[in-house]
C-alpha cells in the first residue's frame, strides 16, 4: 500500500520553481530543493521520481501562473486594440520591479534555452512550443491594434514584437536598462506601424 501524501504538490512546486528560475537546472542540487520545499530527498522521489520530473512540473507551473496569465488578454477571444501595448508596457514594469524574479532572473523557459538542459529533445520542445505561444499571442495583439495590416506584415511586427521580447527575458539578468530598452523599441515599432497606416496616401 503506497503511503499518503500529506504536503501541498502545488506549494512545493512553487518553491522548487523559484530555485530553478533564480539559480537554473543544472546549479540547483537536491539539498536546495529541500530546503525550499521543506520535502525530504525520498517524498520528493516519491512525488517527482527526479529532480527532472519536479523541473518539468516547475516548468508547467511556470507556463500556467506565469506566462498565461499575462498573455491572457492577448489570447481571449476578443482582443482590445491596446492589448499588446499593454502587456509589453507591463511586462517592462515587471522587469524594472525590485528584486522580483522576473527583473532578477527574466525568464525561466528563456534560460532554460540557452543552458545545458536545453539540448535535452522534451526541454526543447516545451521552449519551442513556448515561443509558438508567445508569437501567436503578439500576432493577435497586432491585428487587434491593426486590423487592416496585411498577413506577411502582421506576421513581421509580431516576429519583431517577439524577439524584442525575447531580448529582453534575456538581458534583464545582466542589464535592466537594456531589457527596457528592448521592450520600448517594441511599443516604438507597433506605435510607427500604427502611424504610418493612419497616414493618407
Amino acid at each position: 500500500m503506497g503511503r499518503n501524501q500529506t504536503f501541498d504538490t502545488a506549494a512545493a512546486v512553487r518553491a522548487a520553481r523559484a530555485v530553478f528560475w533564480a539559480r537554473g537546472y543544472e546549479a540547483t542540487a537536491l539539498p536546495d530543493l529541500e530546503r525550499a520545499t521543506g520535502l525530504s530527498r525520498s517524498s520528493i522521489y516519491h512525488a517527482f521520481a527526479s529532480k527532472r520530473g519536479l523541473f518539468d512540473a516547475a516548468v508547467d507551473s511556470y507556463l500556467d501562473e506565469v506566462v498565461r496569465p499575462r498573455l491572457r488578454p492577448l489570447t481571449e477571444d476578443d482582443v482590445a486594440p491596446d492589448a499588446l501595448d499593454h502587456y509589453l508596457t507591463g511586462l517592462r514594469d515587471a522587469l524594472l520591479r525590485g528584486d522580483t524574479l522576473p527583473a532578477t532572473s527574466g525568464c525561466l523557459l528563456v534560460n532554460a534555452a540557452n543552458a545545458p538542459i536545453g539540448q535535452d529533445d522534451g526541454v526543447a520542445a516545451v521552449v519551442e512550443a513556448y515561443a509558438a505561444e508567445l508569437r501567436t499571442a503578439m500576432a493577435a495583439g497586432v491585428r487587434a491594434r491593426l486590423p487592416h495590416l496585411a498577413d506577411d506584415a502582421t506576421q513581421t511586427l509580431s516576429d519583431v514584437c517577439t524577439g524584442l521580447v525575447i531580448s529582453a527575458f534575456a538581458l534583464v539578468r545582466v542589464d535592466r536598462a537594456e531589457a527596457a530598452r528592448s521592450l520600448d523599441t517594441a511599443r516604438a515599432v507597433l506605435a510607427s506601424a500604427v502611424a504610418a497606416t493612419a497616414t493618407p496616401r
